[in-house]
């Protein structure tokens, strides 16, 4: 059975990547999913804690081959050039599509979708919000597993789960 963590919105802050990297090793996942905004903490969010894109970059890249990513609307072209696995518009995993998010309105998918963006944890019929691993707008630092067909969301520091869907 596939073991895949799921992460979005990281904004460059090595504080949250390392907590959870030193919770659950990424080697212990079949793939590491990246629902966008990996560098930039972007115009309208405050520098996340511990921001340092280059520590991020080392962290990520060495985990290149499990890497799944879709691009985000804080990601530029100068991030591609520096991480060392493709980011997609969007990616088909298993039937569920991965997007950031700040582009559903513009989507139309019947199955289950994943994103980012918004910063908050929600459930909207098959639209899945998993949250944001720095900079929340929920007070949850979240991160999801997808282990066979169930995703859960969880809070970073708590372990609560926050979100669990049969997809």
């Amino acid at each position: 059975m596939d073991y895949n963590l799921i992460i979005s919105d990281i904004h460059g802050s090595i504080y949250y990547l390392d907590y959870l990297f030193n919770k659950m090793p990424f080697d212990n996942f079949d793939n590491i999913i990246i629902l966008g905004d990996i560098l930039y903490h972007g115009p309208r969010n405050d520098l996340p804690k511990d921001y340092e894109p280059k520590k991020v970059i080392t962290l990520l890249n060495k985990y290149k081959n499990k890497i799944i990513a879709v691009k985000g609307n804080c990601d530029a072209e100068v991030d591609e050039m520096v991480l060392e696995f493709p980011i997609r518009k969007n990616y088909f995993f298993k039937d569920i599509l991965l997007t950031h998010g700040h582009h559903l309105d513009f989507i139309d998918y019947d199955g289950f979708v994943l994103h980012g963006h918004t910063h908050i944890n929600n459930v909207d019929g098959k639209i899945i919000n998993i949250g944001s691993l720095s900079i929340p707008k929920d007070s949850h630092h979240s991160y999801a597993i997808l282990e066979g067909p169930i995703l859960k969301v969880y809070d970073l520091f708590s372990d609560e789960i926050l979100i669990e869907e049969h997809i």
